[in-house]
């Protein structure tokens, strides 16, 4: 006697997936349930949790059949990960030892862990997964219930939760209705932040936020200990404008592939703050099943790396070209994958080891040599990627002590004028059919036809040129801050003054 039976999942590869042959193969011999095509540990254990979950859901499980027992999971050359598979490799043995009425299974796609006691434990990538489902044909995806909710954020593909084992049989058997989730974009959420009002003084750094948030530059900020450049860079979650639903999407499918999302749609722009001790692989993404990393979670948001000089220089190094390109190629032996990864980087340091050089009010105790060293753990190629760079002062006394009362909250205030110029951007790149969000994006040629320099500024421009070694990097990312700067004051042609400010901020006093 010889049965086969087939049921479709599917397998994230980075923050995409594709679609997974799941075919049962049944023969009489001795009893043996074999897993191949690339299974990893988690995979194969799934014997176990599915012939338990079959048995306390009423059925025959295979550890009582006298058969040989193969699943293969096609295309076998993909390695496959997590425990994902259980509910459709069970199905597909209770199709090939007909314990249920066969259905077409062309259209259907299942996944789903299963408890012992024949529950469905949710899942990573459930929203990837529909998108995908969607896009290759398949008009249902049965996953847990703890799922639903984000993966009915995909139009177009009936989503159907399921508490357990047992019901995914009678629905299928036609004994329950299908309850389809209806399509949602979710509730707004709620968040604490910092307003801008809450940090006394540094006028000069919240100017340069602003810049930062309408523009989506990149900020360094160098300045004594407790002069507030940590508080500066919390307060930007605050003053970033909410995400266009396309760009919601995005962000949840990478938080929802790295198994940090189980919810539905995300609103607030992500923050990202690893720790220096972090791992490059850890930051940048990647490892033996290949995830998205820090700077692939801040995509579309804030990746804030306080005490710059303190992380590896690989992972400095390593930040480059997402810096410069917008997403991380990741390339391992059976393939490679491209991430994500167009983040506004807030970085923050201190001018010397001991953080006093320069402090109007205190000793810097640091020599020369280690002043010198200190500050050359940035490289020059770093910098030159980082569009402001500015000096957060100490805040004096009496400027702590200042009340300041307000109706409206500072930040509100920031988030408004930064909305409006993220507005012009957008119309600005529709109207050209450019596919980039912010002036930060734009490329040189994007440059030449976008920022219209009066006579004025392009003489400024010339003449500052010529007295600083800015490289043709440092040229262009002025330019694109001058742009960003000119858009905060609606202004369609880039002044004198506009170009002054952006190269201020590019070029530090000790240039």
């Amino acid at each position: 006697m010889h049965t086969l039976a087939k049921t479709f999942a599917a397998e994230l590869e980075g923050i995409e997936a594709r679609t997974i042959e799941i075919e049962v193969d049944l023969h009489v011999g001795l009893h043996s349930f074999n897993i191949v095509g690339l299974a990893d540990k988690a995979l194969t254990e799934a014997r176990e949790r599915v012939s338990s979950a079959l048995k306390n859901s009423g059925m025959k499980p295979p550890n009582r059949e006298n058969r040989k027992i193969t699943v293969n999971l096609a295309p076998a050359d993909i390695k496959k990960t997590g425990s994902h598979y259980d509910l459709p490799i069970a199905l597909g043995y209770l199709l090939a030892t007909s314990q249920i009425k066969a259905f077409d299974t062309t259209d259907k796609m299942f996944v789903g862990e299963l408890a012992l006691n024949g529950a469905l434990r949710p899942i990573q990538g459930a929203l990837n997964i529909a998108e995908w489902a969607k896009t290759a044909g398949f008009k249902e995806l049965y996953l847990p219930e703890e799922n639903a909710e984000e993966a009915a954020l995909i139009p177009g593909i009936h989503i159907i939760p399921l508490k357990n084992f047992e019901e995914v049989v009678n629905i299928l058997e036609g004994r329950a209705e299908q309850r389809p989730v209806p399509q949602s974009m979710s509730n707004d959420e709620l968040f604490d932040t910092i307003d801008l009002s809450e940090i006394k003084g540094q006028e000069h750094a919240k100017r340069a936020l602003i810049i930062t948030a309408a523009g989506g530059h990149n900020l360094l900020m160098v300045g004594s200990p407790g002069a507030g450049k940590s508080m500066l860079a919390k307060a930007m979650t605050g003053i970033l404008p909410r995400l266009a639903e396309n760009e919601a999407i995005e962000i949840t499918k990478i938080w929802s592939a790295a198994g940090l999302r189980r919810g539905g749609l995300m609103h607030i722009r992500p923050f990202r703050a690893p720790h220096h001790n972090a791992s490059t692989v850890a930051v940048i993404g990647g490892g033996n099943i290949p995830k998205p990393g820090e700077i692939s979670l801040a995509h579309r948001g804030v990746l804030f790396l306080d005490e710059l000089p303190e992380f590896r220089r690989d992972l400095l190094e390593a930040l480059r070209q997402p810096l410069e390109e917008g997403s991380v190629h990741i390339a391992r032996a059976r393939g490679s994958l491209m991430l994500p990864a167009r983040f506004t980087l807030l970085a923050a340091m201190n001018p010397c080891p001991c953080g006093y050089f320069g402090d109007p009010e205190k000793e810097c105790r640091c020599t020369g040599n280690e002043v010198f060293r200190y500050q050359k753990k940035i490289s020059g190629p770093l910098l030159d990627r980082i569009d402001l760079q500015i000096t957060v002062p100490r805040v004096e006394v009496a400027e702590l002590r200042k009340q300041t009362k307000s109706e409206t909250s500072e930040s509100d205030q920031a988030r408004k004028r930064i909305a409006q110029a993220r507005e012009i951007q957008k119309k600005r790149f529709i109207k050209a059919k450019r596919s980039i969000h912010t002036n930060a994006e734009m490329s040189s040629k994007d440059v030449e036809e976008y920022v219209l320099l009066e006579p004025e500024a392009e003489k400024f421009l010339e003449d500052a040129m010529q007295r600083s070694f800015l490289s043709a990097r440092g040229y262009y990312r002025i330019l694109k801050t001058a742009r960003t700067i000119a858009d905060l004051e609606n202004s369609e042609n880039v002044k004198r003054e506009h170009v002054s400010e952006a190269f201020g901020y590019r070029v530090r006093q000790k240039e």
